[in-house]
């Protein structure tokens, strides 16, 4: 597998953490970028959409965040999502349990799939699986 960017985006520094030692542990990721809100992450992507060097291949996003949680990143992505010059998967990743979550997620087309936390190897890898070389 060739290296590629991830983003995370996830106000639990904790999660951060845990979440890049996985990823480095599994030798994966040239680049991880991280936002803790929805809201600087959507600057970010706002700002590099037309530079696909800049932007990630897969990108981690949790629900509950302050400022603009992971459903209101998502509404307002999906305004600028045509003009983003390369192919991005996005998951959300989340202890919430609720069904109304996890439905929400399998009706939103800008979604690759729902991740349950805690997040791990084994997580990452089926997430990834798609950029197998």
């Amino acid at each position: 597998m060739n290296p590629i960017k991830i983003c995370l985006i996830d106000d639990d520094k904790i999660y951060q953490f845990t979440t890049q030692k996985i990823i480095a542990n599994a030798n994966l990721a040239k680049d991880i970028l991280i936002f803790s809100d929805g809201e600087e992450a959507y600057k970010f992507f706002e700002n590099a959409k037309t530079k696909p060097e800049s932007l990630p291949d897969v990108v981690f996003l949790d629900i509950n965040m302050p400022y603009m949680d992971g459903w209101q990143f998502l509404e307002e992505y999906a305004k600028i999502e045509k003009e983003i010059m390369k192919p991005i998967r996005i998951y959300l990743v989340s202890s919430s349990v609720d069904e109304a979550d996890t439905k929400r997620a399998s009706e939103n087309p800008l979604l690759s799939g729902y991740i349950f936390k805690p997040f791990t190897k084994e997580k990452l890898m089926q997430a990834t699986s798609f950029l197998q070389s």
